[in-house]
């Protein structure tokens, strides 16, 4: 379960047991909007609520009907090996019942919860029933290296079938001691614990690697990734070792976004894990090939076998001295039981988030997901204010408008120092928004302003949004459906030449054109210049939207005439969408509709008279 549960109270008849079952597990709650007197934070629909933290890969824990969570999560049920936890509790705590994810940590959940409360775990998944144990959801230091095996596994354990845990690591599974073991007659089910690698003998065996290994690497800057990925696998299988049984790759931070480190990882499936000379250093002592050379580069002695006992663990030993070829070295550290955390911090990332226009319908479950994740929130305070119980409960820096750029900055910041950061962005990230910037910084030299060196090695991703223009687009019909441009209005950062300049290449070439930014309490006459030039090139009547706070309650639409276009009812939060000389407005349906016709019916009458 990688994410802390979030509780849910519908109604002031279990607001107490949902504090209780908070309490017990370091959890938020939430609580519905005049129903829930005290909580962290408030939400007005249970279903959409619901529905939006278990798309974001949230556990969730609902002390209400177990109806009222089926039917919010229904809709995104596609892959059990995928999705959530998701536990209902009756409102006095008598009984907790695990309704989806029993293998993915809700059979786990709902026992924790059911003690708290003094309950009763309704643990219905027929494993655990009747064997005591999941066998496809082992302890924290083990993984199951092959779980598309367990179901036909399991079938043959309830059927009759005996266990033969087998492996050289079997005594440390102390958590499938319970199972019954193989019986001269009788058909058996083969539980292998071993570090080794083995071929798999039928659909029914299981191999569950205890991570006890941890390997260290170094390497050259731009070493060639196949160089470092040949002396890993030419150590591992000297060592016998099986990948799924390390439990980190570890090496210093100045790596952080070394190609060949990133490409050994996914190479490996295997998490990596950063440390600092420093904290190299420290381990010297426990290494057998320190090195002077290395010392006076980087400020350790080591890397390789210095990193490995670092994730390790003070209990562990460096089973496999380093090699090395010209530009890479590997080393392992085995510690005698499998590790369930090792040490060391992740790679930073930075999560470039588009939220929509703000509405949480409108917000996809990737970026719900990425928002959930994350460490900290850094945005427009508005922004984040937006998100709101998904934002509840986590550490958030706001800054104002105008700040632009030290948001961004701190965003990278934090994340060089090994944290998870959304920056949270209106619409789309990359349109018209922080992405950009983003990456200006890591381009610039740290004499021209940019970011530090471990900054400079995060993860950047990017989450699409739906942005202003696509949501005023939508609502008012198909404007869209020919070629459109966005051009920003605002000469804060682009010279006020250059805007005039794309405003009239867009009007010669009869753009739907969407303006961003097109006034502000200073700036009033760039939209009245832009109306203007468009007027010399499409009709008087060329229909104009100004969508203004889209999706947001206050939402307002109104439809003009080019002509008739007045810049002061227009103002910051307003999208302006301007037709082509092809645009429609059509009163169709419940109101008028907006569209820019692509040219389908005439090349279908051209068909019909050929």
């Amino acid at each position: 379960m990688a994410l802390t549960p979030v509780v849910l109270a519908l109604s002031r008849s279990g607001e107490a047991t949902a504090h209780r079952v908070a309490a017990a597990l370091g959890a938020s709650v939430h609580g519905r909007e005049g129903r829930v007197e005290k909580a962290d934070a408030f939400f007005t629909d249970a279903l959409r609520h619901t529905r939006d933290l278990f798309g974001a890969g949230i556990p969730v824990v609902g002390v209400c009907a177990s109806g009222i969570l089926i039917r919010a999560v229904a809709p995104l049920l596609h892959d059990k090996r995928a999705e959530p936890p998701v536990v209902s509790v009756a409102d006095d705590g008598s009984v907790v019942v695990p309704l989806l994810g029993g293998h993915r940590g809700a059979n786990r959940l709902a026992r924790q919860v059911a003690e708290a409360l003094r309950g009763k775990a309704a643990v219905t998944t027929a494993g655990d029933v009747a064997l005591g144990v999941a066998l496809d959801e082992p302890p924290g230091g083990w993984v199951l290296e092959n779980p598309e095996n367990a179901k036909a596994a399991m079938a043959a354990l309830l059927g009759g079938a005996k266990a033969n845990v087998d492996g050289e690591e079997a005594a440390k599974a102390d958590w499938l001691a319970g199972l019954a073991t193989s019986s001269p007659g009788y058909e058996t089910v083969d539980l292998i614990c071993t570090t080794e690698p083995r071929p798999l003998s039928d659909t029914t065996t299981l191999i569950y690697r205890p991570q006890r290994a941890v390997l260290g690497v170094g390497c050259a800057r731009n070493c060639p990734p196949a160089e470092l990925i040949g002396l890993v696998d030419g150590l591992l299988a000297k060592a016998k070792l099986a990948p799924a049984a390390l439990a980190a790759i570890a090496t210093i931070d100045l790596k952080a976004d070394e190609p060949a480190m990133l490409e050994l990882s996914r190479h490996l499936c295997v998490p990596l894990r950063y440390f600092t000379a420093a904290e190299l250093e420290t381990l010297t002592p426990r290494t057998e090939t320190p090195s002077k050379v290395v010392f006076a580069e980087i400020g350790s002695h080591g890397v390789a076998e210095n990193a490995s006992l670092a994730a390790a663990g003070a209990d562990a030993i460096l089973g496999y001295p380093k090699v090395k070829t010209a530009m890479a070295t590997a080393a392992l550290a085995i510690a005698p039981h499998p590790i369930k955390a090792p040490a060391g911090r992740a790679r930073g990332r930075v999560a470039l988030v588009g939220i929509g226009p703000g509405q949480a319908a409108w917000r996809t479950p990737e970026a719900s997901r990425l928002i959930a994740e994350a460490d900290e929130l850094v945005g427009y305070g508005l922004y984040i204010d937006l998100l709101g119980p998904l934002a509840a409960g986590k550490p958030r820096r706001d800054f104002p408008l105008g700040g632009e750029e030290a948001r961004c900055r701190h965003a990278l910041e934090r994340a060089g120092e090994g944290r998870n950061v959304a920056l949270i962005c209106s619409g789309d990230a990359g349109i018209y928004a922080m992405g950009a910037l983003v990456f200006e910084l890591l381009d610039r030299g740290l004499e021209e302003l940019g970011v530090c060196d471990a900054a400079r090695r995060v993860e950047v991703i990017s989450a699409p949004g739906i942005s202003a223009l696509q949501a005023a687009a939508a609502r008012a019909g198909a404007p869209l459906g020919h070629d459109f441009c966005a051009i920003s209005l605002s000469d804060l950062l682009t010279p006020r030449d250059d805007i005039l300049r794309r405003v009239r290449a867009a009007a010669e070439g009869d753009f739907v054109i969407a303006f961003y930014n097109p006034v502000s309490k200073r700036r009033r006459e760039l939209l009245a210049l832009a109306r203007d030039i468009l007027l010399q090139h499409r009709p008087a009547d060329c229909p104009v939207l100004l969508a203004s706070s889209l999706g947001r309650p206050e939402e307002k639409l109104r439809y003009r005439r080019l002509d008739a276009l007045q810049v002061d009812e227009v103002d910051m939060l307003t999208v302006v969408l301007i037709g082509s000389s092809h645009s429609k407005l059509a009163g169709l349906g419940e109101g008028p509709r907006m569209y820019t016709p692509r040219g389908y019916a005439r090349r279908i009458d051209g068909d019909l008279a050929l």
